[in-house]
């Protein structure tokens, strides 16, 4: 665990890419098999140690400390594990002094019930320094957060021992850890895995923002970025799976999809919910949100919200692998491929029929329908390459919304903001002159302008409830989002979808801040 522990902390304090990469691949390249392995596993989220959870860790701590003194400390540090592995006191007993390996905190919490867990717990707790306990409870809870995605875990292995990426993400969702078959073929010791019959996971081909640029449409076809989810649907063998953006396997959470899709192959497309469940026009995607992350997906919830793909591009057909081929050529096979399909829950992404670019930036600034968040643009010739490809796909969102908010409350950030007051609640006035929660926003802001808002929020706390300052209803902040729906969650009504701070408005009044009446008429 010593050198795992390490390499975390290294990982946190290294905001450079390249820097991160070569952490991570030096490390690989001295730990043993199947340390790296169960590492790798903990790095990409492959890790589930079920009978570890939040309330189980913050149960062991408050036997052992002050429960004020932890909370009034969690406050502070902004963190749970970090706060726990430096407030975790000596054993009163020796221990163990043989130092924990990865695979030995693995093998042993893995197979552990609910009950049986917290004694382990505690008992590798007490076997470990500061740092080791940081990092175990970080790989047990699943919930690393340091700077590291899944994409880049994945790359740093390829560039420790010289493999292509896409061809390690490629069979990277076959196979199962410690990845002895990987790291077998990394160092020549084994054939590189196959996953025949199985149905993987083909990395996404994603898009560069398109700024202020502009494009010839001889060279690129438009068509519109829907507001949903991405999603790959693969089937092989009579097996069907469907992939989000990230690669995580979301089929349990969409039966009805993944039973429609019965034709060898795999796409891509936009998961979606009807606007109703005879129509077929997309909801938005606050319908969709009612369905993600189940488990366990109700009749009524399949009922009341039925899902579909609107399909972007095909990968493969059949046995065939069509991603080399140019996008004019994979349009026309996705084309021929739609028919076979349930026309129920599955349809295509029309082509947008502008004669020019001026002509796409009006039909862009004119559309405001629920379900569209913006304009691809895609270059005709364009294989179909995992990852962001300079020059073959653009994503051009339409511009944002914006409203005038109060900001009511505010709430210590996580990580290197656990310092500042950097998450804000902000309201609108309803008619009769109530502020009324409206959404929160973290993001948006410079360095600069966080410091400014924390100084506000210290400087102007009227109540205090745990770890949230109420503050006055003076500062006006200029909020931008994508979208607006109506919500029964909160007390406004109403619910943002991506809100970001656009500016401060240190300039207007509170009570010049936008009416609540003012987002319903926002509503699509």
């Amino acid at each position: 665990m010593h050198a795992f522990a390490a390499l975390l902390d290294s990982l946190i304090y290294t905001r450079g890419r390249n820097a991160k990469l070569k952490l991570i691949a030096d490390y690989l390249l001295v730990t043993p098999d199947p340390d790296r392995g169960w590492a790798m596993a903990a790095l990409t989220g492959d890790l589930d140690l079920k009978g570890v959870k939040p309330a189980l860790i913050r149960a062991l701590i408050e036997e052992r400390v002050d429960p004020v003194l932890f909370r009034m400390s969690r406050d502070y540090v902004g963190d749970t594990a970090e706060t726990v592995a430096l407030l975790w006191p000596a054993p009163v007993v020796p221990v163990d002094p043989e130092p924990l390996s990865i695979t030995q905190v693995v093998d042993r919490l893995r197979h552990l019930s609910r009950t049986e867990a917290p004694a382990m717990l505690a008992t590798m707790l007490d076997r470990s320094d500061a740092e080791e306990r940081f990092a175990l409870l970080k790989m047990a809870t699943g919930a690393l957060r340091i700077g590291v995605s899944a994409r880049l875990a994945k790359t740093a292995f390829a560039d420790a021992f010289g493999l292509d990426v896409e061809a390690v993400e490629e069979v990277w969702h076959g196979l199962s850890a410690p990845y002895p078959e990987l790291f077998a073929w990394a160092t020549g010791t084994g054939a590189q895995p196959t996953v025949a019959d199985v149905p993987v996971f083909r990395p996404f081909m994603l898009a560069h923002g398109l700024e202020d640029a502009r494009v010839d449409l001889a060279d690129y076809a438009a068509e519109w970025k829907w507001d949903g989810i991405r999603v790959q649907i693969v089937h092989v063998a009579g097996q069907t799976r469907l992939y989000s953006r990230t690669g995580d396997d979301v089929t349990g959470s969409f039966p009805d999809v993944a039973a429609a899709f019965a034709e060898t192959g795999a796409v891509d497309g936009e998961l979606l919910v009807k606007g109703d469940a005879q129509g077929g026009e997309a909801a938005s995607f606050n319908a969709l949100q009612q369905r993600l992350g189940r488990k366990i997906v109700s009749a009524k919830m399949l009922a009341d919200y039925p899902a579909f793909v609107r399909l972007y591009d095909i990968l493969v057909d059949g046995d065939e692998d069509l991603r080399a081929l140019p996008w004019t050529k994979r349009r026309a096979r996705l084309e021929a491929f739609v028919p076979r399909l349930d026309p129920d829950r599955f349809d295509i992404s029309q082509i947008i029929d502008a004669a020019d670019f001026t002509a796409l930036e009006g039909i862009r600034a004119g559309s405001r329908d629920a379900a569209i968040e913006g304009v691809m643009l895609k270059r005709r010739d364009s294989p179909y390459t995992g990852g962001r490809r300079a020059g073959l796909w653009y994503k051009w969102k339409r511009d944002p919304l914006t409203a005038d908010c109060v900001m009511m409350y505010a709430q210590r950030g996580s990580g290197r903001r656990s310092s500042y007051y950097s998450d804000y609640t902000f309201g609108c006035w309803t008619e009769e002159g109530e502020l009324l929660p409206v959404g929160k926003a973290y993001s948006g802001i410079t360095d600069e302008e966080l410091r400014q808002l924390d100084k506000f929020v210290r400087n102007h706390t009227t109540g205090r409830f745990g770890p949230v300052r109420e503050v006055e209803k003076t500062l006006v902040l200029e909020i931008a989002f994508d979208s607006i729906h109506t919500s029964t969650r909160h007390k406004s009504g109403v619910a943002m979808r991506f809100p970001r701070i656009a500016r401060i408005r240190l300039d207007k009044p509170a009570a010049e801040a936008d009416r609540i009446a003012t987002l319903q008429n926002l509503i699509t």
